[in-house]
């Protein structure tokens, strides 16, 4: 079950073909974030976190939201426990991961989480809302203490899922298969979440939004496809 005091925005992808930086979602994240002031981002997925930093808080700034950036505080912990809101970027997921080992940030996250602090992740942001990084697409260019995330949810999510290309001449494995090859190794469903979805979670209920649906992937049984408004929780069951 997921809990019931955790406020979560994952998104697939920060940016879509032909959109801006969050453009696609910017009225659905617009209402999630009613009546935040001050948005705490966490930049640690790519290299270049002064330019990441601008980027975010211009688009959020858009939003009438103020954004502070964990990298330029004094004490990245304190910025956290007293943020209004948390923003993880997307990026590199297994960077992303060993700084927030490093910087002892998963802790201070997940306890805000659990007090009802609103958190929004995109991308590398949403695979570390789930109980571990297995299922992100990333290469390991750093390497992390252990794969084990905020486990915000009781599933995985794979941001960006592309389905198989039946006219494609490529002879490596597709998503699906890999997925399946996760299956193989872990009883934990994962849900394979196309641009441009997201979900959005509540009151103990995760909700898928946006076009296109995603596809869902549980130990013994074939993947199978949800669409928008579909409540995860009672599929996952």
């Amino acid at each position: 079950m997921t809990d019931a005091r955790n406020r979560l925005f994952l998104v697939s992808s920060s940016t879509i073909h032909g959109r801006g930086y969050l453009d696609h979602v910017a009225d659905a994240l617009a209402s999630f974030l009613s009546g935040v002031k001050t948005v705490t981002f966490v930049p640690y997925a790519l290299a270049d976190r002064d330019g990441y930093a601008a980027k975010a808080r211009e688009r959020f700034g858009a939003l009438g939201i103020e954004l502070l950036s964990v990298h330029q505080a004094p004490d990245p912990r304190a910025a956290v426990r007293a943020a209004d809101a948390v923003f993880v970027g997307g990026g590199n997921t297994f960077r992303l991961l060993k700084w927030l080992q490093d910087e002892g940030l998963l802790g201070p996250i997940r306890d805000r989480v659990a007090e009802g602090m609103p958190y929004v992740g995109s991308s590398a942001g949403t695979n570390v809302a789930c109980p571990s990084i297995r299922t992100t697409n990333d290469m390991p260019i750093v390497p992390t203490a252990n794969f084990l995330a905020l486990g915000l949810v009781p599933y995985q999510i794979n941001p960006h899922y592309l389905d198989p290309d039946p006219a494609s001449t490529h002879k490596g494995e597709t998503r699906e298969e890999r997925l399946l090859q996760y299956l193989e190794e872990s009883p934990v469903p994962v849900v394979g979440l196309r641009e441009p979805a997201w979900l959005r979670v509540e009151n103990g209920v995760s909700r898928l939004q946006g076009d296109r649906g995603a596809r869902v992937f549980k130990r013994g049984a074939a993947p199978f496809e949800i669409e928008a408004g579909a409540e995860l929780e009672a599929i996952l069951r």
